[in-house]
């Protein structure tokens, strides 16, 4: 554990105070944006009481009070902090506080996503090894039959590997929920593609225990305190 006497990690800090992610915080290094007491930071470095950190030549505040948003994302706006997208999510969702989204959903699909300022726990989401779940709602431009459901929950070859098993079920005659706990780049196109279909609506209705409920398309809302403490109990 860090302390006062070591110090905290760079990117820890600036993790830390909701500017980015800590491996966004890394590249922010290594490209030499990051200034510690007025020199250039380097990744190992460390920040002690009283030290000042700045990116691009603003300073940071260091560790503050961590914001958690739900955001029912529409179709069109991309998952990116990058200001020089211009359908960025972080302008589109025009928060006052600096907050950047916790994994992907691509820019045609809509529904659920994380926002946060608590750089901490963005990689405790992504790891693969979590079997973090993730649900969704699909629609294709063909028939759900059982031997589509079947092949899909066992695992479709895409993108050089074969994803791993997961639960299909059919909601309508070209309509299925599946429940995933990969983030492949978008896997579940892919896998329709792989068996011949192609999707034609896809939505995020659940990341672990954060459910979408009533949110419509641009709406978004703060996390419940029983929300927060569910999602922090599976990380």
């Amino acid at each position: 554990m860090e302390n006062q006497a070591t110090g905290k990690r760079l990117n820890k800090y600036i993790a830390d105070s909701g500017y980015c992610s800590r491996r966004e915080a890394d590249r922010l290094i290594s490209e030499g944006r990051v200034q510690l007491d007025g020199r250039m930071g380097a990744l190992g470095d460390r920040v002690l009481p009283g030290m000042n950190v700045s990116v691009d030549g603003k300073p940071l505040s260091g560790e503050g009070e961590k914001v958690y948003l739900l955001l029912n994302k529409p179709r069109g706006i991309v998952c990116t902090a990058d200001p020089r997208e211009p359908m960025n999510v972080v302008d589109y969702l025009g928060y006052p506080r600096r907050v950047f989204p916790v994994g992907r959903l691509d820019k045609d699909s809509e529904g659920l996503l994380l926002l946060t300022s608590d750089g901490g726990i963005v990689n405790r989401i992504l790891r693969a090894a979590g079997g973090h779940e993730k649900e969704y709602e699909v629609q294709i431009d063909r028939p759900v039959t059982p031997e589509f459901v079947q092949r899909m929950s066992q695992g479709v070859p895409i993108l050089d590997t074969v994803t791993l098993p997961c639960r299909v079920r059919r909601t309508g005659e070209r309509n299925f929920n599946i429940i995933l706990v990969q983030g492949l780049n978008r896997q579940i196109r892919r896998m329709c593609e792989a068996l011949g279909a192609n999707v034609t609506h896809l939505r995020r209705i659940r990341i672990m225990n954060l459910r979408l409920g009533r949110l419509q398309p641009g709406q978004w809302r703060e996390l419940t305190n029983e929300e927060l403490a569910g999602l922090m109990e599976r990380l």
